[in-house]
């Protein structure tokens, strides 16, 4: 059974996944090459806990247990060097993913899983940089981790079965929902979802509707919770380009290319809540949603 974590980056998707596995009873090392992101993903994991123990979701006892459950590390071998289960949640970008993979694969013990919380990019061609393929698997948590139920376990082409139950008991233990999917490009969950941003997208930029007509469409008609666009820019515009630009190059199918104007806000920085200017703009401290002055009528 493992017990032992380690959790490769400390932004938004590390410190959610070091938080949940620590709140769960497991042995936490966190890892990033930045001291000060590292310094940063603790205070974000102690403000989440604080609004569980304020909601009554855990005790103080049990948010201190989770807090002595995580250490942080800046050097990724020794980071791992204890791990069962190793889970890469750096940026959603192939190079370094392949890099973190092999540093992972030469530092990690024998029998360690290695896991990546992608959210499109081929698991078989991770893998493939490793000397344990059959070890290695995708663990697609979705943001915001430590709120959000489903688990998108990705298994590779060379993924033994037995890994697979592993990762699916191991979710469950989490308290989460996994859903197994086959590796192809963007699996399931950003196969289904980026197609239908970017088609929000192109309706803005065809002139069909504004920004907050197609977001209440979707969020009155649809039942969705969250408007397209809202949406976009809370994954940020830069994610969503570079999610689609791997469904388009993966299956060779222009029906999947980013629409311009999606292209034309990323390469002006506007990235949405992280740049704090996307469809909607973002003030600190201001929970009211703005639309963006670009797109106001």
């Amino acid at each position: 059974m493992i017990q032992t974590v380690s959790v490769i980056g400390a932004g938004t998707m590390g410190n959610g996944i070091a938080h949940v596995f620590a709140q769960h009873g497991f042995s936490v090392t966190l890892v990033d090459v930045n001291p000060v992101q590292l310094s940063r993903a603790m205070d974000t994991i102690g403000k989440n806990l604080d609004r569980q123990e304020a909601k009554g979701l855990i005790d103080a006892a049990q948010k201190a247990a989770a807090l002595a459950n995580i250490q942080t590390v800046s050097n990724l071998n020794e980071g791992v060097a204890k791990a069962e289960l190793v889970v890469e949640a750096a940026t959603e970008n192939i190079d370094l993913k392949l890099d973190i993979f092999r540093q992972m694969d030469q530092a990690a013990p024998k029998g360690c899983i290695l896991a990546s919380n992608t959210s499109s990019i081929s698991i078989t061609r991770i893998a493939a940089v490793t000397k344990r393929p059959d070890l290695v698997i995708g663990m697609h948590f979705m943001n915001p981790v430590p709120v959000m139920k489903l688990v998108e376990i990705i298994n590779g082409y060379a993924t033994q079965k037995e890994v697979s139950e592993k990762i699916v008991a191991l979710s469950r233990q989490l308290g989460k929902v996994p859903c197994e999917v086959n590796d192809y490009p963007g699996f399931i969950a950003n196969r289904i979802l980026m197609p239908m941003i970017n088609e929000a997208i192109y309706s803005l930029y065809e002139g069909v509707a504004g920004v907050e007509e197609i977001d209440t469409v979707m969020k009155l008609g649809m039942a969705h919770p969250m408007g397209p666009l809202q949406l976009a820019d809370f994954i940020g515009l830069d994610v969503c380009h570079s999610i689609l630009k791997v469904l388009q190059e993966g299956f060779g199918n222009p029906k999947y290319a980013p629409c311009p104007l999606l292209t034309n806000m990323v390469l002006a920085g506007k990235l949405g809540v992280k740049s704090e200017e996307g469809f909607y703009t973002y003030a600190h401290g201001s929970k009211e949603l703005m639309v963006s002055s670009s797109f106001k009528k």
